[in-house]
Formats: structure tokens, C-alpha cells, sequence
């Protein structure tokens, strides 16, 4: 999700026609990325806790059709999880060794010990996980604030990163997507309890349809098993005491890393990166715009572009057999100009278990 701008916060209590406003605008913001549609664990993935100092991270794996297989590390976007790469995962079983991380205050990872939700806590917190399972360089993912992340923590570390794949990343864009302003609303001071206040009583279906028609380019992509899964999900994560807070401050996290300039800038970052990279970016985007993809093409040194027409903001979870394709090809081309050894022989599609299995 992208923005640029915080807008300013009238004092006193809104009005029912700004209530209105605001609890739809934060209805948008509040799941940038959604509920993936699956339960919490897919046939064949793990679970695992990594105790790091300061936080606790879950990590989702799926073994590899083979042992030896390049490692490859997936991060989410905002109000996302892990489960938002089981689809790509099961699709690159046989060509990757996957792991999926919850970022710190969403999935099943508790909230940081000292509460820093911006992004280069977050990409602090991905480059020390990859640093302590010993896995490095690996094949890093990501998706909306996932991709900010990804890009900073390639910047910053390129020894630990193999190659790059962003989909749709929240990099900093003028004019914003309007869909995208309520990122900046969600992170005013108070908003998110506001919003909490004023939907207490939405359904978790109303919050789902609404998220996924934000989200997809095609919502009927998603089967009515998904859908149920995808509200079960939902109503998990309102059960938890932090969920609003780790949303609100990871927006806020986004809106202050768009501000930043010098070589703290995540456009001068993307510049930085030596990891080959594949940017996608969907056409019916309403988050990220597909502009950016001839920005982003023009800042990463070297990098290849997949553009999927009917995609919206999670091609990976809308589109996994084509991205999984692009990724291949990447991932193949990398080891011929490196040499590394198995890979090459890229696995035919895998079949995506039906959504709410």
C-alpha cells in the first residue's frame, strides 16, 4: 500500500457523515493485503517459532520436493501474514526450499518487545532471521510493505540476498493511488481506535468482501470455501489485544519511510540493489499503480518486469502459476550466470489445493 501524505486531524468528535468517511477509509486500510482465503495451515506446510533477541517470529515452511534446493524467504504486506504464500509456495516446492515469515505483530508473531513497527525494524528483523538459520544468500519475496522491506534489507545486506522478487511494492509514488490514502489516515494518532469504536458491530464477512474488492482484481477468483476461510481468519485477528495497534504503527512505519530522502530514501535503496530482480505489478492495482512499474524498472540496476492485466494488488495469491513461471526464470538465469548447482531443472506447476482446504 502506498501514500504520501498524513492528512490533518480535526479536534473534537466527528460528525455521522465523517464518522462514516472514516470508518470506510479505515476499512480499507486496515488489511492492505488480505485474509490469504486458506486456513491456518496448508496440507504439507510447518510451523515454527524463531526466538530472536527483542522478538518472536512464526515461520511457515513447506518442505522441498528434494533436498539441496537454493532457500527462498517470502514477507507479507500490511495486515497480512504468511499464509499470504502458501498458493506460491506449493507452486515452487520443486524448484525452492520456502519459508514465510509473520512479520513482528501480525499472524501468529506476538509484537516486538520494544514496538518499533517501521520498516527498517522489520527489514532489521527479516535480515536476522536469515542471518541466524544459516540459509544465506537467499532467494527474498515480497509483497506491498513486504516489498518496501525487501527492497531495504537488499540495500542494506546484499550478501544475504540471492535475488529479489516484489509484488507490487509499496515504494513511495506521486501522485498516491486514492485508494491508498487511507494507509496515511490509518496512521494518525487515534484513528484506529476511532475506527475500532465505530465498526465494533460490522461482521467479519462485511470486512472481508470489502478487503478482498480492494484487493483483487477479480474477487470472484476467490471460491465460497476460500471466502469462509478468509472471514474465520479474520475474526481470529480482531480477537487479538494488539491487532489494531500493529496496524496503525506499521502505516505510520510507511507513511515515515515515504519522507525519508538522502540515502535513507527507498528509491535510492532500490538503486543500491545488486540482487538481480523481478518486479510485478497488476493492472488493476488499485493500491500500487501499475505506472510505477516504469519507475521501478528504471531504479533497479537489474531486473526484469511481469505485468499481469487483470491482477490487483496480491498477484501472487491471484496469479501464483504465472508468477511462479517468472520466478523459475529468474531463478534459472541467476544460476547460469553465477553456477550454481541444482538448479536449472525447473519444475513443472504444481496443482493449488482448493481454497479453504
Amino acid at each position: 500500500m502506498s501514500s504520501t501524505d498524513q492528512p490533518g486531524v480535526q479536534s473534537g468528535a466527528p460528525g455521522p457523515a465523517a464518522a462514516s468517511q472514516v470508518a470506510q477509509a479505515a476499512s480499507q486500510a486496515a488489511q492492505a493485503v488480505p485474509p490469504a482465503g486458506d486456513p491456518p495451515v496448508h496440507r504439507g506446510e510447518e510451523l515454527r517459532t524463531v526466538s530472536l533477541s527483542g522478538l518472536t517470529l512464526n515461520v511457515r515452511s513447506r518442505p522441498p520436493a528434494r533436498a539441496g534446493l537454493p532457500p527462498a524467504v517470502y514477507v507479507h504486506g500490511l495486515g497480512g501474514s504468511s499464509l499470504n504464500w502458501s498458493a506460491l509456495m506449493l507452486e515452487l516446492a520443486g524448484d525452492v526450499d520456502s519459508e514465510a515469515v509473520d512479520l513482528p505483530g501480525f499472524g501468529l508473531s506476538p509484537p516486538p518487545d520494544d514496538g518499533d513497527y517501521s520498516v527498517s525494524a522489520h527489514a532489521r528483523a527479516v535480515l536476522r532471521h536469515i542471518g541466524a538459520s544459516g540459509r544465506a544468500p537467499v532467494h527474498l519475496v515480497g509483497n506491498s510493505l513486504g516489498g518496501a522491506v525487501a527492497t531495504r534489507a537488499a540495500a542494506l545486506r546484499p550478501d544475504l540476498v540471492r535475488t529479489l522478487t516484489l509484488v507490487s511494492p509499496a515504494l513511495p509514488e506521486l501522485p498516491p493511488q486514492r485508494a491508498a490514502l487511507p494507509t496515511a489516515l490509518l496512521a494518525v494518532p487515534g484513528v484506529a481506535g476511532l475506527f475500532g469504536r465505530l465498526t465494533k458491530d460490522w461482521s467479519a464477512e462485511r470486512r472481508t468482501r470489502e478487503v478482498l474488492a480492494l484487493c483483487y482484481g477479480d474477487p470472484g477468483r476467490v471460491s465460497p470455501g476460500g471466502f469462509a476461510a478468509a472471514v474465520a481468519e479474520f475474526e481470529r485477528r480482531l480477537r487479538l489485544p494488539y491487532f489494531w495497534d500493529s496496524l496503525a504503527r506499521s502505516a505510520r512505519g510507511i507513511v515515515d519511510a515515504y519522507t525519508l530522502g538522502g540515502q535513507h530514501s527507498l528509491w535510492r535503496q532500490a538503486e543500491r540493489v545488486l540482487a538481480p530482480t523481478l518486479l510485478v505489478y497488476g493492472g488493476r492495482d488499485q493500491l500500487v499503480s501499475f505506472r510505477m512499474a516504469r519507475r521501478a524498472a528504471a531504479a533497479f540496476r537489474d531486473n526484469r518486469v511481469l505485468a499481469l492485466p487483470e491482477a490487483g494488488h496480491v498477484a501472487m495469491m491471484e496469479y501464483p502459476e504465472i508468477v511462479a513461471c517468472a520466478f523459475r526464470e529468474l531463478l534459472v538465469d541467476t544460476a547460469r550466470l553465477t553456477g550454481d548447482a541444482g538448479v536449472g531443472d525447473a519444475s513443472p506447476p504444481r496443482p493449488v489445493p482448493p481454497e479453504g482446504d
